[in-house]
Order: structure tokens, then sequence, then C-alpha cells
């Protein structure tokens, strides 16, 4: 371990590493390869199940698989972060993220698709907290962290449109198989920077014994929680293995929350939930997350079916968003997070993104990309770009270092089970609008073209019905955002977060870095 280290007992975290900026440079690689993975391959999806013989009734389970992996065990990989230190845990999650991306590249049936998105949502699980926790322990300056967590934020938030576009190229002009390979120089370009450069601090790992039955309880019920979501999508709410997952989510989730009430060390300390802040931040997060989860899924249907374009053409549609986020977070919320409360970035944010998404309410067969989509999208980014940024250093500051790992997993589960509930709920939403609409509207339509255009017009009548309910979801982000998230502005000489000299709780209220 490096001696340019922080000291436990001192206010501010000792002299700064002189490579956290080079350190931040790998770190964010990791997560764009991340981020991307969860809409490239969504692209890919249609070529990989005819290639594989994969059945309608199982395609689902390319992406459920790896969305119960990542979901269920994002609290144990960021426990396993704290216990083993961030950067091997990085690094580990890194290697093992890109021998499951060579697994499902050279996939030869639908067994070993399934289980190489299994194993990228394992490693996944371990990376991402590694990967945001680390941010967290080596940007404790205020305008430092602002800048670390803006580029951060615009990653978070942008790559997945970026995956869209990529995925698209891939898809069309080589072949699906690369949207897995294409994984691989990325792992290898961010684990080997990040074993040379990163220098994690001392004294910020927790080496209690693991806890066994919180790590059993939390994966079970969070699988279940993830599965009864996907599977509702599918074969309704109603449907009973659907009700029991539910079920079942409840019951061990609770058990969950008393075991870790009673054991000593507990796998998430109640502590790092119940402080009124980062509490605030997890809902809302989970609550946006649900509203653009769902978005995506809308539009990029609207565009190929509806408007007829190609995968690429649709990436690119996918643009403005991406440019609204990245200046939302990198030039909006970096240059205000030091001079402003954070809830005065969330709610306005998560509103402004509101707004966009009333826009898309407009939406009909016809609409104009220029006058409806493009102003829509670019109110998104700024919205979501803004908000996430604030939101994504507030969840990670004035934790004591050994909860950092945890800390920055309970971020990923929100964004990860919010992503699960939003593609589910505002589906089946959008479902239900559109058969009730075509089952309305049929009668009157004798010939096939018109038949056709019933069609498309029920699905497009789906899509605004379902954007309406993501409207409201936004809107109850932004009060959660401005009622509960009650820190003041950072203070800019104070002490660094979570310098474990104090309980988070006490921490955290002053808000100071």
């Amino acid at each position: 371990m490096s001696e340019t280290v922080q000291k436990a007992p001192a206010p501010r975290a000792g002299v700064p590493d002189a490579n956290r900026w080079k350190a931040l440079a790998f770190i964010a690689l990791a997560q764009l390869m991340v981020v991307l993975d969860a809409t490239i391959v969504n692209i890919a999806m249609p070529s990989a199940q005819v290639d594989l013989g994969i059945s309608d009734g199982n395609r689902q389970w390319i992406v459920t698989a790896y969305a119960l992996a990542f979901g269920g065990l994002l609290l144990f990989g960021g426990r396993i972060a704290d216990l083993w230190g961030r950067k091997r845990a990085f690094v580990v999650g890194l290697g093992g993220f890109a021998a499951a991306s060579a697994l499902g590249g050279a996939a030869a049936n639908e067994a070993m698709m399934f289980g190489a998105r299994a194993l990228q949502g394992a490693f996944g699980a371990l990376l991402a907290p590694a990967a945001l926790s680390l941010l967290a322990v080596m940007f404790t300056d205020a305008k430092e962290r602002a800048k670390a967590f803006g580029i951060y934020g615009a990653i978070a938030g942008g790559g997945g449109a970026v995956g869209l576009i990529l995925g698209g190229f891939l898809t069309e002009y080589l072949d699906w198989r690369w949207t897995f390979f294409v994984n691989i120089p990325f792992a290898i370009i961010a684990a080997a920077g990040a074993y040379f450069v990163i220098r994690e601090p001392e004294g910020g790992r927790n080496r209690s014994a693991l806890d066994i039955p919180g790590v059993v309880l939390s994966t079970l019920g969070l699988v279940s929680l993830v599965y009864g979501f996907t599977r509702a999508e599918s074969e309704g709410w109603s449907d009973s293995v659907t009700v029991g997952m539910f079920v079942a989510s409840a019951v061990l989730l609770a058990a969950f929350v008393v075991v870790e009430s009673k054991v000593k060390a507990p796998l998430l300390p109640l502590r790092v939930i119940t402080e009124r802040n980062r509490g605030g931040i997890y809902l809302s997060l989970g609550l946006a997350i649900i509203a653009m989860f769902g978005l995506f899924l809308f539009l990029t249907y609207y565009l190929q079916i509806v408007k007829g374009y190609s995968p690429v053409k649709t990436g690119f549609a996918f643009l403005p968003m991406i440019a609204g986020m990245i200046t939302g977070s990198t030039q909006i919320g970096t240059r205000l997070m030091t001079r402003v409360a954070p809830r005065l970035l969330m709610g306005p944010g998560f509103l402004v993104a509101a707004l966009g998404m009333l826009l898309l309410t407009r939406l009909e067969i016809g609409s104009s990309y220029a006058a409806v989509l493009l102003p829509a999208m670019l109110l998104l980014g700024l919205g979501m770009g803004t908000a996430f940024m604030p939101a994504m250093s507030l969840a990670t500051q004035g934790v004591e270092p050994r909860d950092a790992g945890v800390a920055s997993a309970m971020v990923n589960t929100s964004q990860q089970v919010g992503g699960a509930i939003g593609t589910a709920l505002l589906n089946t939403i959008a479902a239900s609008a559109t058969t009730s609409y075509i089952k309305d509207h049929m009668t009157g339509a004798a010939s096939k073209p018109q038949q056709q255009l019933v069609q498309l017009e029920g699905m497009v009548h789906g899509y605004t019905s379902a954007i309406w309910f993501a409207v409201g979801i936004l809107v109850a982000a932004a009060t959660i955002a401005l009622t509960l998230v009650n820190a003041g502005k950072p203070d800019m000489g104070g002490a660094v977060a979570g310098s474990g000299a104090k309980d988070a709780e006490d921490a955290v209220p002053v808000m100071v870095h």
C-alpha cells in the first residue's frame, strides 16, 4: 500500500493522491463499460436470438439473467469491496467481467449465453460499488469531488444512450457477438490502469467477519423482487408465481432488516440507509430510474417500429440526450454543487426532466423529431444530468470509510431495482392501453392498411399512456428530493467525509467535505 495515504484521526484526508485524476479516467472507463452493457445487448438481442435458436419465451433471460445476478449480489459485492479493499475488488471485477463477456461472445447455445450473462452480472455487482466507493474515498476536497462526480454522473447517465449507438454499429456492420467482445479491451485497459495508478487510502477496510445470514437473505430477497417484476412483464401481475415472488421478497427483506439490526457486523449497517439524506437519495434516484428505463425502451421501439429508423440511426437519435446529460452533469451540477444545497439541484433537475417527459406525451405516428423528440431529449438529459451528479456524491459523502462499499452498492441497488420495476411497470401499462385502443378502434378498419394504421396508433397510444405515469414518477422523485434531502451546501474548508473519527450519522447532516 502506498504511503500517500490518509491518517484516520486527521480531520482531512492528508495529502491528496497525486494520481487521483488518472485514477478517475480508469474508474470512469470501467463505469462506462458496465453502463454500456445494459443497453448494447438490447440492440443485439434479435440477431443473437435467431443465431442461437432461443425461443420467444426464453429470450427475456438474456436480460433477466444479468439483472438477477447484478441486482441480487450488489450488497454482497459492496461488502466484499469493503473487506478486500476497493482496488482489489475493482480489478477482480474487471477481470471477471471481461472473461464473462468473452464467454457470451463465443456462446454456442442459449445455456452458454444465459450463463455468461449471469456471470457478467455477478462480476458487475463487485465492480460497480468498488468504482463508486473508490471515488468517494479518493476525492475529498469539495471542488474536486464536484468535478469527479460530475464526470462520473455524466457517464452513469449518458452511457446507456452511447450503448444504443455502439450496439447499432456493431450489430449492423459487424456481428452481434462484438457487443460482448467490445467489453474486453475496455476491461483490460481499466484493470491495468487501476492496478498501476490507484492508491487506495489506508484505514478504510471493514475487516469484520462476513454476515452470512445477511448475504443469503439480501441476495434471495433482491433476486425475488427483481424476478417478480421481470415475470410480471411477461406473465402478468396476477400470475401465481409473480405474486409468490413479491410475497417471498417482502418476507426475506423484512427478515434481512431484523437480522441487520441484531448482528454485530451487519452486511448493511442500518445507519447507512436510515440517515435522512441518503434515504432520500436512494428513494428519489430509484424513482427517477423507473421513469428513465421505461423511456429508453419506448423511444427505441417508437423510432425503429413506428418511424422505421435503423439501429444506428436510432442510436444517433439519442445523442441530444447524451449531450444534455453531459452538460447538466459537468457544467451545471459541477459549477453549482459547491454553492447551493444538493436538493436545489436534485429537485429542479427532476422537474426539468419531467417537463421533457411531458413533451413526449404529445407523440403521434407523424410527430416531427425536431419539434417533439429533440427538445424533449435535451430537457430530459439536462434535468437528469443536473440531478444525478449531486445525488451520486451525497450518497457516499459522510459515510465511514469502512461503509463506503455498501453505501455505494445501495446507489447501484436503487438503480438496478428501479430499472427492473420501470421496465415491467411501464411496459404493462403501455401494453394494456394498446390492447384497449386496438379493441375499440379495429371495428372501423376495413382494409389491411387501415388495420395496420390502427395497430401503430395503438402502439403510440400505449407509449404516451405509460409516459404520463413516468411524468408523475419524476414529479414524485423531485418532491422526495426537496423534502427529505436537507443537507446544506458543502463547507469548503470542512472535514473530509468519513474521517472515521465520527459516526456516519454525525458526519452527514453537516455535509462537510
